[in-house]
């Protein structure tokens, strides 16, 4: 558990603006869709050692954000489920798949809580942490949609020292597909927790071996996480993901204590 005990600190009760919850950790924006998530996936709650709160973003599913081109019509709903959930009280906000990078300049201005609109915000970090001569792997769902947008509004250097890779690319990871791809997936979306870890591991693996000077990889679906330890032991580099990301926002509004002797 992140917390032990009672925060001493805390003498008494005060109500902050505008808010209707307390203790409130990570409010997390959905796709409105209907697909189960394994523990580590965002969509999953009992992988999170931290309060999550969800909001549907009405309206806004896989096709619109991730394969329509006019993205502007996902702005506004987008905007009322970020807000709605810092009226709740939830102290920052994350959203549940890394496409929603198209948008994080404009859900960053229209909250007053910090936005993590996507996993991608790493990929700035990263490479900073492997240096300029090695490069990051940008690991999608689907390659061929990202858009110069998802990456220039979380920071990222257009031609700098990364490389990209589909892990659902030619129809690559059927599992994925029954749980995401419309007009693909069963009247009722499942997936199989050894086929994918295997089918994922098999495309993430040959990613890497692609590339001899990858020194870290970033993960940019939220269905990766369940597998990100299994790839790191096959890769052994610093893996970036989801998971990474919502520990990261959480500790910066919710700091913990340390507790130990001298």
């Amino acid at each position: 558990m992140w917390q032990q005990s009672r925060d001493m600190g805390i003498k008494t009760a005060v109500s902050r603006k505008n808010r209707h919850c307390y203790g409130m950790g990570l409010g997390v924006l959905l796709l409105d869709e209907i697909y189960p998530g394994f523990p580590g996936d965002v969509r999953n709650a009992s992988g999170f050692p931290y309060p999550i709160q969800y909001e549907v973003v009405e309206g806004v599913d896989i096709q619109a954000l991730v394969y329509q081109k006019d993205k502007g019509v996902c702005l506004e709903p987008i905007k009322r489920a970020a807000q709605r959930l810092e009226y709740m009280g939830c102290r920052a906000i994350v959203a549940e798949c890394g496409y929603f990078s198209y948008f994080q300049k404009d859900i960053a201005a229209s909250v007053n809580v910090p936005v993590f609109m996507s996993s991608l915000l790493q990929i700035p970090w990263a490479q900073q942490v492997i240096g300029s001569n090695m490069v990051v792997g940008v690991l999608m769902s689907c390659k061929d949609v990202l858009q110069d947008e998802h990456l220039t509004n979380v920071g990222v250097e257009l031609g700098s020292n990364y490389v990209v890779g589909g892990v659902m690319d030619d129809n690559a990871c059927p599992q994925f597909h029954n749980l995401w791809t419309d007009g693909v997936r069963p009247e009722i979306p499942q997936a199989l927790y050894k086929k994918a870890e295997k089918d994922f591991l098999e495309q993430a693996v040959k990613f890497f071996e692609t590339h001899s000077n990858m020194g870290a990889m970033v993960l940019e679906c939220t269905g990766f996480p369940p597998f990100a330890r299994a790839l790191q032991r096959e890769i052994d580099i610093p893996v970036f993901s989801w998971g990474t990301l919502f520990d990261f926002a959480y500790s910066i509004v919710a700091h913990r204590d340390y507790y130990g002797h001298i």
